[in-house]
């Protein structure tokens, strides 16, 4: 591949690092992606992210990454990031330290689940058994400290989260969201993705919520498709979208890992990618990040290391996306 449309709509199948490498630079206009979690799962293939030892290990790792990211990405360009964090010592998807045999119970439920099953889990001992690690704000910082502008976070609520045993602390419910940018000034169409300034409560009478004054046919759409109790033709005020965004999550019956869901990537796109611009995930997984892409008139460029998971995103984007667009 010489040439910048070699790299249009395709996933390179290889190492995020080594793939990204071989980019021009300035080729992309956004970037969003969820690497895989430090300590979490184990995805079945030699040379993956997240199993490393330490958590040290893993942020430099992604620093040598988000570098060859931000390289790529366009003068204007921007990133978005998510990640989720976990718990030092003994349990599910958390590094245990006292005993170095002890394995995760996570496993895919298919023909070979030793292939997804944590592997040991040793040379952990800079936290306490119990502390929770702060992978996404670690990582952040270092990332910011590398030359990254971070500019927010997002806390992506979950209405529906994974249920936990615990009893001495709350079940989680959010992950992290980060919007890097490469400089100051940066692409954002913040008009794509402004809110109502009124929810279901409001429509019924309980509350308003006041914003600025802007009115357009976005509103009346939103309200009438969410509210079926709203006055034909009535106009609505618009507010810029919170930093809290909640969203379901998202399982597709292919993956035995949980992907990332779409109406959570639709307004990072739609807000840090102009229309016909290009979208990078450099850990395309189940592929949900082009499939958006594509949806919302974006090309798409993927990385992934694993070629199953390619097959399965090429499947998805000619089963979703080919009834859109024949």
């Amino acid at each position: 591949m010489k040439y910048p449309d070699d790299y249009i709509n395709k996933i390179i199948q290889g190492d995020s690092l080594e793939v990204l490498k071989t980019l021009p630079d300035e080729l992309v206009d956004c970037c969003v992606t969820s690497p895989p979690y430090w300590g979490l799962r184990d995805y079945g293939i030699d040379g993956q992210l997240g199993l490393e030892k330490i958590p040290e290990e893993y942020i430099s790792k992604m620093v040598e990454i988000f570098k060859e990211v931000k390289r790529v990405l366009k003068k204007r360009g921007n990133c978005w990031l998510n990640l989720g964090d976990t718990y030092s010592g003994s349990g599910n998807g958390s590094w245990n330290v006292q005993n170095p045999e002890h394995y995760g119970k996570q496993y895919y439920k298919g023909k070979r689940p030793n292939e997804y099953l944590a592997k040991p889990r040793t040379e952990f001992k800079s936290l306490k058994p119990k502390n929770l690690v702060g992978i996404p704000w670690r990582v952040a910082f270092a990332l910011q400290s590398d030359g990254w502008w971070l500019r927010q976070d997002i806390i992506w609520h979950k209405p529906n989260p994974m249920p936990e045993s615990v009893t001495d602390r709350c079940t989680k419910s959010h992950e992290y969201v980060f919007l890097l940018t490469k400089s100051t000034k940066y692409y954002f169409d913040s008009e794509a993705i402004k809110e109502c300034a009124v929810d279901d409560e409001s429509c019924k009478g309980k509350r308003k919520r006041t914003g600025g004054q802007r009115e357009n046919e976005f509103a009346d759409k939103y309200l009438k498709q969410n509210f079926r109790n709203i006055e034909k033709g009535k106009k609505y005020e618009l507010i810029n979208k919170r930093s809290v965004w909640t969203v379901s999550t998202y399982s597709f019956r292919g993956a035995h890992f949980a992907t990332f869901p779409p109406k959570l990537i639709e307004p990072m796109i739609l807000a840090g990618c102009p229309k016909d611009g290009i979208v990078l995930d450099p850990f395309s997984g189940a592929g949900t990040t082009c499939i958006v892409a594509k949806k919302l008139e974006r090309k798409y460029l993927g990385i992934e290391l694993n070629p199953k998971y390619i097959e399965m995103t090429n499947r998805r984007i000619e089963e979703e996306c080919g009834r859109l667009f024949g």
